[in-house]
């Protein structure tokens, strides 16, 4: 008898698509990998998830050396808000209003 591995559902924002676009096809592939263990459920070492700072209403997803997948996990749905270099992850340091 085979297991059957759930997914989540994802969402993508308008922001997350837009930003997608502009990246190099190099940096689509760490994406595109992030992305897709996020939606698995397989969160390794290597992807480094974690909250971030100061709310914690967001986590920050690590898809290659610079690019930071930010999103939400809500009811079993993916939230995918946007993708950013490392240095600007400090703009979604706060919940929205």
């Amino acid at each position: 008898m085979s297991r059957k591995q759930k997914f989540s559902s994802a969402e993508f924002s308008g922001q997350c698509q837009k930003s997608y676009k502009k990246l190099q096809q190099e940096q689509c592939k760490g994406v595109d990998k992030a992305v897709m263990a996020l939606i698995k459920g397989e969160i390794t070492p290597g992807l480094r998830v974690k909250p971030i700072e100061p709310s914690k209403y967001y986590d920050e997803a690590r898809a290659n050396d610079g690019d930071r997948v930010i999103h939400r996990i809500s009811d079993g749905t993916v939230y995918f808000v946007d993708i950013v270099p490392h240095d600007d992850i400090g703009r979604y340091g706060k919940a929205p209003k």
